[in-house]
């Protein structure tokens, strides 16, 4: 087992860290301490190393610490055996990755019943060892003769041989060498294959694009080998990687040492050509799509991770009172009044659709009347821009000043919540479709603070989701809520449960503790109080109190992310100038006189006291952009009003590899491809466009039939078509791909005889 040290040095050479920052994160994280606050209070001992860095290297140390049990299980497995020579230890303790370690694994792991052990149990792995060898003494039927066992079942001289090669052929496909090089061959030059089945014969499906589909895999993108292995499991696709086999088996003949002169030299090729087709093959395919699916699931994760991040911190209205309608038809829209802290005040329903539109107005009027709102959130499934329609002709009859904000806002997720175990713990006696009338006000007053309510995966923003490894996306998820959550603070009076335990050191159990408490004792009037909450021990005080608020406080601090353990600090430096806390805090002309050279010292250095300037001048500042509402066109409802060639305005829903997908208000979200994004070749739409970002597009294409619709970021089509930037883009990387693939083949074949064959 590597040392901290020896680790800290991998590790650190791995990212580019210095070896000092990635013992220090690695040691505060054995300390129990979370990665927001050793990314926002610790920068001094890790070099003000960021969240992601910080989360590299934890992922990175998991990753060789789990390598290092494997490879200790591995040479206890092998030296068990008796057959540990110093040569295999050194090779096994060099191996840094899992498949390496497996792969010298491999000759030694119990295994079913092989052709090559019933070889060796007739006793001719002496032949095998000859052929191996290349020997240049005698021709193999003469040597074979000396094998002949009738007893042992080896009849002839040609049973010798047959039984010999099987033995060669798993002896080739079991060398870890052989193994690495068909795995990278396959990877660098082989082409994934699809092509629809009976089944895609015989019925439309999503996957058409794939029926008759070849690319190098160097250039199948994540997104389509998800597909295709969506495709699979669906029964519309069969798909296989394709390589240059003779290639492939002339090198592994030239790794095996193999010898044209020698009279064995034959039998070995036949041996390495019956090792590839028999038994490499399918196991190194295996291999290499089991690759490209992790890859694919990173690809697809960090794209999740990225719009679920902007979802999560998108503008809030805040503290102001909204009404949320949840649009429907049949059983009406439901409608429910929010006060500006979010409690929940009355609801009714109302059917502009069905019933009698006066009816519907008259009822709604005496609703807003009763409760005045800053906003009217409307949910934009079924029904929701008939409804925000007929809310906009009754807001627009009230005094200007009156007037509320009516806002479309996204339903994802919103009927899962409903159903969920927190909103009937949240509304017991409510129906579920109130309870969405609810989450939609609520998403419109504090996103972050109701999305974190929701499963991510559930609000709509990835690409195949559901297709990758769900721990990872889980872990990656979390990851973001946490980031998130931490970065806009929380205030501790309102916070529901679900949001305090993503806060730094809470979690699930000690969030519905602190909840608890609040409920039993009334509102918490400083952070201090967070240690009378059972169970919050000192430890978890220090991770989570930066990133609580509490306004009101006597202590101005409170409501601020300046941490507890420099309060002593900001008394000092408030002393110092002549003047309490309370008028230093918020006060940007005195704060801006603090010379902070005067307080670094062994504990407390420059990056951690420009943060507390920071907070001082801007107590408690969010982060997040400040709240302004959508536009549509109101003249376009439906996606039968859409026509060719329209500009309108849109809300980026989603952002995937292939592009994006742009709310323009017609229940339907359109596609804005990567090509069409704008007038340059990008090879990754978030390059260009987020979550929430609002864009104007031109439709292009609008498919009735299958509900879709193309739109185009270029409101003209006077640029350069995005096509032929695309292959410029396209030339340039496949440049460059190949200049990269000449060097690895160099470095990788420069010791090998045989590197002629391998092209």
């Amino acid at each position: 087992m590597q040392t901290k040290e020896e680790l800290s040095s991998v590790i650190g050479g791995e990212l580019g860290i210095s070896a000092v920052s990635v013992r220090a994160v690695m040691d505060l994280l054995e300390g129990g301490a979370t990665v927001p606050f050793i990314a926002r209070y610790r920068k001094e001992a890790t070099g003000g190393l960021d969240e992601v860095q910080i989360r590299s290297i934890e992922e990175r140390q998991a990753y060789l610490n789990e390598l290092n049990e494997r490879r200790d299980a591995i040479l206890a497995a092998i030296e068990g055996l008796g057959k540990l020579t110093p040569e295999l230890k050194k090779q096994i303790n060099d191996a840094t990755t899992k498949a390496g370690l497996e792969d010298l694994y491999l000759p030694y792991k119990p295994k079913r019943r092989t052709r090559a052990m019933i070889a060796r149990e007739k006793g001719l792995e002496g032949l095998a060892e000859i052929i191996l060898s290349q020997s240049h003494d005698g021709t193999p039927e003469l040597v074979a003769q000396q094998y002949i066992d009738a007893e042992k079942g080896v009849e002839s001289a040609e049973d010798a041989l047959e039984g010999a090669s099987d033995i060669v052929a798993e002896v080739v496909s079991e060398k870890a060498d052989v193994r690495d090089y068909l795995r990278q061959y396959m990877s660098e030059t082989g082409k994934i294959v699809s092509e629809g089945t009976d089944k895609a014969a015989e019925e439309r499906s999503k996957f058409e694009q794939y029926y008759n589909y070849s690319a190098p895999l160097n250039d199948c993108k994540g997104h389509s080998f998800l597909a295709i292995r969506r495709g699979e499991r669906e029964g519309f696709l069969r798909a296989s990687i394709e390589i240059d086999e003779d290639s492939a088996v002339n090198s592994i003949a030239g790794l095996m040492h193999f010898d044209a002169t020698s009279p064995f030299g034959g039998m070995l090729h036949e041996a390495c050509e019956d090792a590839f087709e028999r038994l490499l093959q399918s196991s190194i395919e295996s291999d290499v799509r089991v690759d490209m699916k992790q890859n694919a699931d990173r690809e697809a994760v960090d794209v999740f991770a990225q719009n679920a991040e902007k979802l999560l911190l998108a503008a809030p209205l805040g503290a102001e009172a909204v009404i949320g309608i949840d649009p429907g038809v049949r059983t009406g829209c439901k409608v429910a009044a929010l006060d500006a802290t979010g409690k929940f005040l009355e609801n009714t329903t109302i059917y502009p659709q069905v019933h009698s539109e006066a009816e519907a107005e008259r009822d709604l009027r005496a609703f807003m009347k009763r409760h005045p709102s800053r906003a009217i959130a409307i949910g934009n499934g079924t029904a929701g821009r008939e409804t925000e329609a007929f809310v906009r002709g009754i807001v627009e009859t009230m005094p200007e000043a009156e007037r509320p904000y009516v806002v479309m806002v996204s339903e994802s997720g919103a009927s899962i919540y409903s159903a969920s175990d927190v909103a009937r713990e949240e509304f017991p006696d409510l129906d579920l479709t109130v309870r969405g009338a609810i989450s939609i006000a609520r998403r419109l007053q504090d996103p972050l603070a109701e999305l974190v309510k929701i499963d991510p995966k559930s609000i709509g923003v990835g690409q195949y989701q559901h297709d990758v490894y769900q721990p990872l996306l889980k872990r990656k998820l979390e990851e973001v809520v946490e980031s998130c959550v931490n970065r806009v603070g929380v205030e501790l009076n309102t916070a529901s449960s679900e949001l305090l335990k993503y806060v730094a050191g809470i979690g699930p159990s000690m969030a519905k503790k602190i909840v608890a408490h609040r409920e039993q004792n009334g509102n918490f009037t400083s952070r201090a109080q967070l240690l009378k909450v059972s169970g919050l021990g000192p430890k978890t005080f220090e991770q989570a109190a930066g990133f609580i608020r509490v306004r009101g406080s006597e202590n101005p601090l409170d409501a601020s992310a300046v941490h507890p353990e420099r309060y002593k600090l900001v008394e000092r430096i408030a002393k110092d100038m002549g003047h309490s806390v309370n008028e230093l805090v918020g006060n940007h002309a005195l704060v801006s006189k603090i010379d902070i050279k005067r307080y670094i010292s062994d504990e407390v250095g420059e990056m951690t006291l420009n943060d507390i300037i920071a907070e001082l001048q801007k107590p408690g500042r969010d982060p997040r952009a400040q709240f302004e509402p959508p536009k549509f066109n109101e003249a376009v409802t439906k996606i039968e009003d859409l026509k060719v060639g329209m500009i309108l305005d849109g809300v980026v829903t989603n952002v995937t590899n292939f592009g994006a997908f742009v709310d323009i208000g017609v229940h339907q979200d359109g596609l804005v491809h990567i090509s069409a994004l704008c007038d340059r070749y990008v090879s990754n739409p978030s390059e260009v466009v987020s979550v929430n970002d609002a864009v104007k597009v031109r439709v292009i294409e609008v498919d009735l039939a299958r509900s879709r619709i193309a739109l185009s970021c270029r409101l003209t089509d006077e640029a350069k078509p995005a096509s032929d930037h695309r292959a410029d883009g396209q030339k340039t990387q496949q440049r460059q791909d190949r200049k990269g693939r000449r060097v690895q083949d160099q470095k990788q074949f420069s010791n090998n005889p045989f590197a002629n064959l391998k092209r």
